[in-house]
């Protein structure tokens, strides 16, 4: 019997949303040889936000997706990170991230704008030519077969994929049909902005990741392009009932909430010319994501606060570990679909729980605070280092331990 070929291989699949974990699906999924369609609800891919963090982790999923050095000449490369009590300057804690950390786990700790984590795999994707973008579509209908997925957007048209990864964010439409729990709002508040280099008070002009921590409120700021910009992100707990979405800030607002805490930290918050405003939500951690031909990825996922600074480099991971399950099952989205969910559960679970943790040591006050600045008083960089192993020890050798062993 002759064998015709089939053509179903240019039946793409389905990515729902353009963010960083959309994109890095498409990466992960032309790797394995498929075409990729992306559907994206605004009316073009881009990112907002200010810098984000990058632990190893996220340089191992760079690689793997082939755009490491794209995400590498973006990146400002940092030498400690550091925490301070925000009322009395006392470092709680200092983590270099020079030659011993790269020793350590194999990749450096960096800091870059969103928008250029977002930039270098939108070039990777462009340029393996089989990705498809579909702006201003939103989807409103996921329905499924045996052949594959069907997704109907808002203006009623039918996009047809052999599967669908919804990498939809936070306010995951695909989630909500799926899953359909309630979001979690913290009543956190977060403020970011960029300010210039020039701007910048030289006294905190540290190649760091630095964090300020106070009661009920904490601040961070970091290097950005090369040392032109740093990133500024202050974090207060609202007076108000909060609806979870992005606003525009108000210099009024952010100036209200820190009113006990030291000059040096408080110059921060005096700076920005304009403010983007968040109110923060996390979801309980599931512990399926994956229905058939559907599974979703990053902050659809697991949405979580940002207190640990892995929410994107969770959704690197993501990509990375659905393309290698989809390798070692032969392209066989039930089977690789569920190997994938069984291999993140935990690990993401434990980012979004160790997230929350990690809110209330940096928020601490009276006899806690007192508790959380005994903390790391005298552990040295080795013992850090061991216990950020589970987080920066990922890699795409290791991804798929969870679901094996």
């Amino acid at each position: 019997m002759t064998h015709i070929k089939s053509s179903t291989p240019e039946v793409p699949v389905l990515v729902a949303g353009g963010g960083i974990g959309g994109l890095a699906a498409a990466l992960a999924l032309t790797r394995q040889g498929f075409k990729v369609k992306v559907l994206e609800q605004a009316p073009e891919i881009g990112e907002i936000g200010a810098g984000i963090q990058l632990g190893p982790n996220a340089f191992h999923a760079f690689d793997a997706l082939g755009v490491g050095d794209k995400a590498r000449s973006r990146a400002v490369y940092t030498d400690y990170m550091v925490m301070h009590d925000a009322i009395d300057e006392y470092q709680v804690g200092k983590i270099p991230t020079g030659e011993a950390f790269i020793q350590r786990f194999g990749n450096p700790y960096a800091v870059i704008h969103r928008a250029d984590v977002h930039l270098s795999l939108l070039e990777g994707a462009l340029e393996t030519g089989r990705v498809e973008f579909v702006t201003s579509t939103r989807a409103t209908g996921i329905h499924q077969d045996a052949q594959g997925v069907t997704v109907t957007d808002q203006n009623g048209v039918q996009h047809r994929g052999l599967a669908l990864i919804g990498a939809d964010g936070v306010k995951s439409v695909v989630r909500e049909q799926f899953v359909g729990d309630p979001a979690r709002v913290t009543g956190h508040v977060v403020y970011r902005a960029v300010v210039d280099k020039e701007d910048f008070p030289q006294d905190l002009q540290w190649n760091a990741a630095s964090i300020w921590v106070g009661p009920n409120c904490h601040l961070v700021h970091y290097p950005l392009r090369g040392g032109e910009q740093y990133n500024v992100v202050v974090t207060f707990h609202s007076r108000q009932q909060e609806e979870w979405g992005v606003t525009d800030g108000s210099k009024e607002e952010v100036q209200s909430y820190f009113q006990g805490i030291c000059q040096k930290a408080r110059q921060l918050i005096d700076l920005p010319k304009s403010w983007k405003r968040w109110a923060t939500a996390d979801r309980e951690p599931i512990g399926q994501w994956s229905f058939g031909k559907v599974t979703l990825l990053g902050d659809a996922a697991h949405p979580t606060t940002q207190y640990m600074a892995q929410g994107a480099c969770m959704a690197l991971e993501d990509a990375v570990t659905l393309g290698e399950a989809l390798k070692v099952h032969n392209n066989h989205f039930d089977q690789a679909f569920d190997m994938y969910q069984h291999a993140r559960v935990a690990r993401t679970a434990r980012i979004v729980l160790s997230a929350r943790e990690m809110g209330r040591i940096y928020h601490a006050k009276g006899v806690e605070r007192l508790v959380r600045n005994d903390l790391w008083r005298g552990r040295s960089p080795e013992r850090f280092y061991d216990a950020m192993a589970w987080l920066y020890g990922w890699n795409v050798g290791n991804c798929l331990d969870a679901a094996t062993h």
